[in-house]
């Protein structure tokens, strides 16, 4: 199977989870597309209803509503039932980079407000150790260039996340440093170093924040208990 069958298998799967009025939190970015359009589906069949979404991305919040689904803002519910994300990386002890479609903080802040969070991946993300993925770094604009010069005198190698010839933008128009690590030895002491510097909003380390990931393998989805 290929990368996108391995996607669409894990998405469709997770939909089993969704239940008739639940407030669910709609991830972003590949493997949740697949998600979401199943999830789309089964609202118009009437297999599930009464449910609400929450989306970390505007792109979510658009294919969702396309579909049928009822959307409203975070600080319009009281609580998140369940969220349903992709992942970057996980490592053995189930701990996460997130944030290469760029909706690291969203995808945080909703992660926070719900009761359970399962990821879903194909076989793919599954590493020992987190780093060879990139580790993106939300950043306000102004004086973002002073935050990308203290983290380089740190010794990181890091890049501009960009969009074309411009510098991306989040949905709260703030930009991405990627760091470039290959290796993460002690995840902890790095998130704590990085969101105590002036400027980072948020980092792409999800750390103890996962219950149930669901991987897709060619033999089909395995779910995994995380805690």
């Amino acid at each position: 199977m290929d990368q996108n069958a391995l996607k669409e298998q894990t998405g469709k799967e997770s939909v089993k989870y969704i239940k008739s009025g639940m407030i669910v939190g709609l991830g972003t970015g590949s493997t949740v597309k697949y998600m979401v359009d199943e999830l789309g589906k089964q609202v118009q069949e009437g297999k599930i209803k009464d449910i609400i979404g929450v989306t970390t991305s505007n792109r979510t919040a658009k294919q969702a509503r396309d579909l049928g689904i009822t959307i409203k803002d975070i600080d319009d519910v009281d609580h998140i039932d369940l969220t349903i994300d992709g992942a970057d990386e996980i490592s053995d002890d189930f701990q996460g980079i997130k944030g290469g479609g760029g909706a690291l903080l969203w995808e945080k802040i909703v992660a926070n407000a719900s009761n359970k969070v399962m990821w879903i991946v194909d076989e793919s993300k599954l590493v020992h150790k987190l780093g060879a993925f990139p580790l993106p770094i939300e950043v306000i604009p102004f004086g973002s260039q002073h935050v990308f010069d203290r983290l380089e005198r740190k010794g990181y190698k890091l890049t501009w996340r960009m969009d074309g010839d411009k510098k991306f933008r989040t949905d709260e128009n703030n930009y991405i440093i990627d760091l470039h690590l290959s290796k993460i030895d002690d995840p902890k002491a790095l998130a704590d170093e990085l969101i105590h510097m002036v400027g980072i909003v948020e980092t792409g380390l999800f750390l103890n924040r996962v219950n149930d990931v669901i991987v897709g393998t060619p033999e089909g989805p395995k779910v995994l208990h995380a805690r």
